[in-house]
C-alpha cells in the first residue's frame, strides 16, 4: 500500500471513527447514570405533617428533587395532566397513594416511585401506585411515539445523502421540492406502521402525520442546505444534530429530570423533544401541557432548513461556474481545426 492510498483509506475512515465517539459520548454521557435532577414532586395536603414531609424530603434529595405541597388530591391530578409534577404523594396511615402520569415518562414514573416507596416502607404499609393516563394498547410504557422518531430520523437524514448525491446538478428549489415530498413519505411510511400495523398510535392519526411531516421536512432541509457547504461531511454533521443530540434530548428514554444539565437543556427546544413531547401531550394530555410550544419549536427548525436553503442556492448561484454556449464552443473548435 503506498501513502496515498493509506491517506485515502484513512480519510474516509475518519468518519466512522468520529461518529464512534460522538455516539459513546453522546450516549453513555445522556444514559450511563441517570438520577433526578430538579425533579417536580408534590405532598398532597395543607397539614404541618404534610409540609414537614415535603420539606423533609427536598433537603435529603438536594438538588435532585423538589417536593412541594399541593392542597388537594383534585390539585395533584390537575398537575399530573398539565405535566407541572412528576409523581404526588397521597399520605395515609394505612393505604398511602403515588399519583404518577406514566404517559409523560415512564421512567420519571418509575423513579419517583423509588423516592416515595422509601417513606411507605418506614411507615410499614404498601404503596399503591396509580396511573392518572391512559396509552394506546400498542404502546404500554408510553415509549413508542419515540421508535417512530427513531424511524423517521433515519429515513430523513437518509435522503439528503441521496438527494446530494444523485441531484447535484439540480437546482437547489428543486433539490427542496423534493426534500419536501421525500419528507411526506417518509412520515406517511412511519405513521402508517406505528399507527394501522402496531397500535402505538390510536387517535389523532392526521395530526400526528402532519407532525412527522413537519419534523421529517426540518431535517432533510437542513441536510440539503447543509451539504453544499459540508459535501461529505454531511452525514456527520447530521448524525450528530439528529442522533447524538438528538435522541440522547427527545425525552423518549430519560426525560429532563433524570438527566444532566446539557442533555436537559438541550430538551427544551431541540427537534426530538419537540417531536416525542409534542406527540405526548396530543395523544396523552388532550393537546395541553405544552404543545403548542413543542409545535412551535419544529416551526422553528423548519425555518432554519428553509434559510439554509436560500443561503446555499444564493451561495451556488454565485460560485457555480456559467456554463459555456453551445456555440461558442462550436467556434473555438473550428477555430483550432483551421490552426
Amino acid at each position: 500500500m503506498t501513502r496515498t492510498e493509506f491517506r485515502h483509506i484513512a480519510g474516509h475512515l475518519l468518519t466512522p471513527l468520529l461518529m464512534c465517539l460522538g455516539m459513546a459520548f453522546a450516549y453513555l454521557g445522556a444514559f450511563h447514570q441517570p438520577e433526578p435532577n430538579n425533579m417536580q414532586l408534590a405532598v398532597v395536603g395543607d397539614t404541618p405533617q404534610a409540609m414537614v414531609l415535603a420539606q423533609t424530603m427536598k433537603d435529603k434529595g438536594g438538588a435532585g428533587l423538589d417536593v412541594i405541597t399541593v392542597p388537594t388530591r383534585d390539585a395533584a391530578v390537575d398537575a399530573l395532566h398539565e405535566r407541572a409534577l412528576v409523581g404526588a404523594y397521597v399520605p395515609d396511615a394505612t393505604r398511602p397513594e403515588l399519583l404518577v402520569a406514566t404517559a409523560s415518562s415512564d421512567t420519571s414514573a418509575i423513579a419517583a416511585e423509588v423516592a416515595f416507596r422509601s417513606v411507605s416502607d418506614h411507615q410499614g404499609v404498601p404503596l399503591v401506585v396509580t396511573d392518572v393516563t391512559g396509552k394506546a394498547h400498542g404502546d404500554p410504557t408510553g415509549q413508542g411515539v419515540f421508535f417512530l422518531l427513531v424511524a423517521l430520523s433515519v429515513g430523513a437524514y437518509g435522503s439528503v445523502a441521496v438527494i446530494g448525491a444523485a441531484g447535484a446538478t439540480l437546482r437547489m428549489r428543486v433539490r427542496a421540492a423534493i426534500g419536501v415530498v421525500t419528507a411526506l413519505v417518509v412520515s406517511l411510511i412511519g405513521v402508517l406502521v406505528a399507527g394501522p400495523v402496531f397500535g402505538v398510535i390510536d387517535s389523532d392519526l392526521m395530526s400526528v402525520f402532519g407532525i412527522a411531516w413537519l419534523y421529517s421536512s426540518g431535517i432533510i432541509l437542513i441536510g440539503i442546505g447543509l451539504h453544499t457547504f459540508l459535501k461529505r461531511w454531511t452525514t456527520l454533521a447530521l448524525i450528530t444534530l439528529f442522533v447524538m443530540l438528538n435522541f440522547t434530548t427527545s425525552g423518549g428514554v430519560y426525560g429532563p429530570e433524570l438527566q444532566n444539565g446539557f442533555f436537559g437543556a438541550l430538551h427544551s427546544f431541540w427537534n426530538g423533544a419537540g417531536f416525542v413531547e409534542g406527540l405526548r401531550s396530543l395523544l396523552y394530555f388532550d393537546g395541553g401541557a405544552g404543545f403548542g410550544f413543542r409545535l412551535l419549536s419544529l416551526f422553528g427548525w423548519l425555518l432554519a432548513g428553509v434559510i439554509l436553503i436560500l443561503v446555499a442556492g444564493n451561495y451556488e448561484a454565485r460560485n457555480t461556474p456559467a456554463p459555456v454556449e453551445r456555440d461558442a464552443i462550436e467556434e473555438e473548435i473550428g477555430e483550432s481545426v483551421a490552426v
